[in-house]
């Protein structure tokens, strides 16, 4: 099993360790190699997502991804900025469906900023399409008008067939957890979105035991925080999800929580916390890596169809926080405080 890590910039290389020191304890044979990516890649070699790089990327069977994003190179242009890097990784590699769990553990109720009643037990799975939409599309830029006022622009875009597959994804996952599936657009405002309604809605005939619903987006961000729980899976586009993910990660008490899974068609997949690189807290020991930890978990299940271990994982996870171990993210009066190679360290003790 070959594992490419990227582990990027700010706490990146910090969380990667600890996922990579739980995979190594549990006696599994694994080939793991190291790159550069983001602003790491950008100082080292000149570009976020040198060829090199991407070479490896591909000869993996799988990507464990920390963190990039580096302010002190924001002023760069747009191609060369640390964030390219995992945009490029998406659109080279085909990773289309991003799955975002937002999963609340019964120790972290009261670390959700909603009331407990609202949250708890509260199980999402948010599916992001994510390699189209405004991200992608063309034509976009900055210009300069003709009375001399600048411009900025971006094109949303969906095909049928990008659509279709990400769908298919939605309601093959829906099978799996409680059959019910709400597609999240904007299709009473965007002619884009009006498509996408219109496609999600012919593959779920092919659903018919999954129970679909349809939201504007605003109405589904109403509702996260409303009534959370009303919600099984979700599918939507690049960037919805990605908005309406980061506000579901906050019903589970912190960002530092939630693991990812990007995939391609083929089961490749890069695994890899939602949360930024955090430079303010880079090499400080303070870092929550159970969201990078969760990833590697997701990993294994999705990529190597390892569920055993991936269970094993998550259930030493679910024992640390029993046991009270808490970063400073989720800390609470009372809890037993724990740095980033401490938390490490207790999962590590719970796997045995």
């Amino acid at each position: 099993m070959k594992i490419c890590v990227l582990a990027g910039d700010g706490i990146g290389p910090e969380i990667t360790d600890q996922a990579l020191r739980v995979l190594h304890a549990l006696d599994l044979k694994f080939d793991v190699t190291e790159a550069p990516v983001g602003g790491a890649a950008y100082r080292a070699l000149g570009h976020p997502l040198p060829d090199s790089t991407l070479k490896l990327a591909r000869e993996s069977d799988a990507i464990l991804f920390g963190a990039v994003g580096d302010f002190s190179l924001d002023t760069l242009p747009r191609e060369l900025r640390p964030e390219q890097a995992i945009l490029g990784l998406r659109k080279e590699l085909n990773l289309f469906a991003n799955f975002r769990p937002a999963l609340v553990y019964p120790e972290l109720v009261q670390a959700s900023s909603l009331k407990p009643e609202v949250v708890a037990g509260l199980d999402i799975l948010i599916i992001r399409e994510l390699t189209g939409d405004i991200y992608f599309g063309q034509p976009r830029g900055i210009r300069t008008l003709a009375n001399g006022e600048r411009e900025g622009y971006d094109t949303m875009r969906y095909s049928e067939s990008e659509i279709r597959r990400v769908a298919h994804v939605g309601f093959q996952a829906a099978q799996k957890r409680g059959r019910r599936l709400c597609s999240v657009d904007k299709a009473n405002v965007l002619d884009t979105m009006q498509l996408w309604r219109e496609v999600v809605s012919e593959v779920g005939e092919e659903y018919p035991e999954v129970a679909l619903s349809h939201m504007y987006v605003d109405n589904a961000a109403m509702q996260l925080l409303k009534n959370p729980k009303q919600f099984d899976v979700i599918v939507t586009g690049n960037m919805f999800g990605d908005i309406l993910s980061d506000e579901a990660s906050m019903l589970t008490g912190s960002i530092g929580m939630l693991p990812s899974a990007s995939l391609n068609e083929h089961g490749f997949g890069l695994y890899e916390p939602i949360h930024g690189s955090a430079p303010d807290i880079a090499g400080k020991n303070i870092a929550n890596p159970l969201a990078t930890i969760l990833s590697a978990a997701m990993m294994l299940r999705y990529s190597f169809n390892l569920a055993e271990a991936a269970e094993r994982i998550e259930t030493a996870v679910k024992r640390v926080l029993a046991q009270g171990f808490r970063t400073s993210d989720i800390f609470e009066p009372g809890a037993k405080k724990a740095g980033t190679i401490e938390m490490g360290d207790a999962v590590l003790a719970a796997l045995s």
